[in-house]
């Protein structure tokens, strides 16, 4: 009988602490056990701001979007306690918010920068602060879905930033789980991502975060570039792979493309023998030399870049697609300034001997252009540079399979 009495006490604890954290600060908006619903007029912002702030025992919660309403401007994030809540999460200082309807981040400002993709009726958002955050400089990331979107460093700490949910139209209703939890650690409780790390044989001055690449170089000159190689080469199986541009930094030095095993860690791909690449910031092409090729329209935050190549039809036992793309013509070769005098002392040009294949190149799913490689000893490996501050980039190495 007492072990009885024990749970149902305990039973009692732990609805009054979840009740606890319900008594939040809501304007607005109308609560329903766990249902959100805004209840405005639409030209004013309702938001919720929960009665307790992160812990390290509890560092994530999730939106599941019940309905969007007229517009869908649902957004989730984290705010200070003493929060204005006529503002949207993300608008003021000290805030953060990913927003459904635009797919964008807001971080202490009223405008928006691109960050994934847009969120509608069913899609659960997700929203927590990395473990290994510093105190001071904590890592908050974002999921759509049980998959991670992205993530931002702000300066805060854990115990400052309060779980929130912003709503701005009629007919906006989300259900609210303040108790969500993310890749559980059995230890300590702590949130645990793929890092995929067993992807890439080389990061230099690049961080990976499960499939983010953040770029933590100097910046400063042309030898500052950060570089980020795959571990296995393109295939007749696996033979092509996107980035996502989810910040474009100070600069875009972003560069996707393919290069020989080993490639020079502070050499952007394209730039040496072996190497070919798209370049984000010119929209040039680098084939094995600091001189490139106009080749394509440059691209920005949000971008999606795409690298792949067309194998021979007796490269294997297996015939490969001719994929249909049209042919595009190749034009002058310019000089850029940026890489201008870095070019390395050896030839130009095809870069190494070997059996002929055409590598193409992606911009949000249509054909930029291609053009005809020799295959180095031991095939062409994905690899990725960036060289400004701030540069993050979202990399899927098999974009096609499954």
């Amino acid at each position: 009988m007492g072990d009885e009495n024990h749970y149902r006490m305990r039973i009692r604890e732990i609805r009054q602490a979840r009740r606890a954290r319900w008594r939040g600060q809501l304007s607005r908006i109308l609560r329903d056990g766990d249902v959100l619903r805004y209840h405005g007029n639409s030209d004013e912002v309702g938001c919720f701001v929960a009665a307790r702030p992160f812990s390290r025992g509890n560092r994530y919660f999730e939106v599941t979007i019940i309905d969007t309403g007229v517009r869908g401007m649902i957004a989730v994030g984290l705010v200070p306690k003493l929060y204005d809540l006529d503002q949207q999460p993300g608008w003021l200082q000290h805030s953060v918010g990913f927003h459904a309807d635009d797919g964008k981040l807001y971080n202490g400002n009223t405008v928006g920068q691109q960050f994934g993709p847009k969120c509608c009726r069913g899609d659960k958002i997700g929203c927590g602060i990395s473990p290994d955050s510093d105190d001071g400089q904590v890592t908050v990331f974002f999921t759509k879905n049980g998959k991670e979107v992205g993530s931002v460093e702000i300066a805060a700490s854990l115990d400052t930033l309060y779980p929130a949910v912003g709503m701005h139209s009629l007919g906006e209703e989300v259900l609210l789980d303040l108790n969500a939890e993310w890749g559980t650690d059995e230890d300590d409780g702590q949130m645990i991502v793929d890092s995929h790390e067993d992807d890439w044989s080389c990061l230099h001055d690049v961080r990976l975060t499960g499939t983010l690449l953040k770029y933590v170089g100097k910046g400063k000159s042309i030898v500052d570039v950060g570089l980020a190689q795959a571990r296995r080469p393109l295939n007749t199986r696996f033979h092509y792979y996107e980035l996502e541009i989810t910040d474009a930094g100070e600069k875009c030095y972003i560069a996707l493309g393919l290069a020989r095993r080993d490639y020079p860690k502070n050499r952007h791909p394209g730039w040496s023998r072996g190497s070919i690449a798209y370049h984000a910031d010119d929209g040039k092409l680098f084939h094995g030399s600091g001189v490139g090729d106009p080749f394509g329209p440059r691209c920005f935050e949000g971008d999606v870049m795409g690298c792949g190549i067309m194998f021979p039809r007796d490269f294997t036992d297996d015939e490969t697609d001719d994929w249909g793309f049209e042919v595009f013509t190749k034009p002058s070769e310019v000089q850029n300034d940026l890489y201008a005098g870095q070019e390395e002392e050896e030839s130009e040009g095809e870069d190494l001997e070997g059996k002929k294949v055409v590598v193409f190149f992606t911009r949000n799913g249509k054909l930029v252009g291609r053009r005809e490689v020799a295959l180095p000893v031991g095939g062409l490996y994905p690899t990725i540079g960036m060289m400004s501050s701030g540069e993050k980039v979202r990399v899927d190495l098999h974009p096609l399979s499954g």
